[in-house]
């Protein structure tokens, strides 16, 4: 949902006029009226604000951001990487804790299957095409809800389980065939481990999420949805292209680290730890 979309649903929710929700955020009436219409993009410190009213009357902002239900009439290319091969048909399995819960995964960036699986000898990258026509689909947006989405799948929330909190992300998915989303790859995955153990905030971690820049994961969690996917090319993965892709996963690892330092450092002062957010959505 666009953040013109979001303040309209919050304005309706508050029964405010346009001029009545300007007085509240201490901006003009011009100023929410360009907002509604999508002509400029309301400031961190306005949309802070915004969250503040929200949470003052007991609405909770987190349901205009992050995953929306969608479908989508197109046929795409992914990429999936095996340490072994596929064998016979495709299906909505995989290992424990995997970021968005059981199912098939495939991705937008052909390098990030390939850097999981070059420790393996028998390893092997496939390029997909994947029918989207007539699925269910929830693509979640890069913020504070992918990463407790993620939170979750990893068993990061099982010590709350029954709150609210934990309900909305066990059953986020539910009814649906595929979930979209960014790639949590090795940059990216020293930064949520920081973030999940109290090293940085909400704020530092989407701040990270925007400079990295990630590739997305289409992961089919149902049969009707991997029955979708077409095996176009199957490619073996040398020994030498597997030292090579391990000293790439090694720098990217590297300087996920680096990165994670100086915007720690940069946003410090700002947002909410991992343990907080959970405490509010008990």
């Amino acid at each position: 949902m666009k953040n013109s979309e979001i303040i309209k649903e919050i304005r309706s929710c508050l029964n405010l006029s346009q001029n009545e929700l300007a007085e509240k955020l201490g901006v003009s009436f011009a100023t929410v009226n360009r907002w509604e219409n999508g002509h400029c993009e309301p400031s961190q410190i306005a949309m802070n604000e915004i969250k503040r009213l929200c949470s003052s009357s007991d609405i909770d902002f987190s349901q205009f951001k992050g995953a929306r239900i969608i479908s989508r009439d197109e046929t795409v290319t992914l990429y999936h990487g095996s340490k072994s091969g596929i064998r016979g048909a495709i299906a909505p399995v995989s290992r424990a804790h995997c970021d968005f819960g059981k199912g098939f995964y495939m991705g937008t960036d052909r390098t990030q299957p390939l850097t999981l699986i070059c420790n393996y000898p028998e390893a092997r990258i496939y390029t997909l095409s994947v029918d989207l026509s007539g699925l269910k689909i929830v693509d979640v947006e890069a913020g504070l809800d992918w990463a407790l989405l993620v939170a979750y799948n990893r068993g990061k929330m099982d010590f709350i389980k029954n709150s609210p909190i934990y309900d909305r992300f066990q059953n986020l998915a539910e009814g649906c065939d595929v979930i979209i989303g960014y790639i949590a790859n090795d940059r990216m995955f020293v930064v949520l481990d920081r973030f999940f153990n109290g090293e940085i905030t909400d704020i530092a971690l989407i701040h990270s999420l925007s400079a990295l820049k990630l590739g997305k994961q289409y992961v089919a969690l149902t049969k009707k949805a991997c029955k979708k996917i077409s095996i176009i090319a199957e490619q073996e993965i040398s020994k030498e292209d597997r030292g090579k892709l391990k000293i790439e996963s090694e720098t990217n690892r590297f300087n996920g680290i680096v990165m994670a330092n100086e915007i720690c450092r940069k946003y410090r002062r700002e947002g909410r730890f991992f343990d907080e957010i959970l405490e509010a959505g008990k």
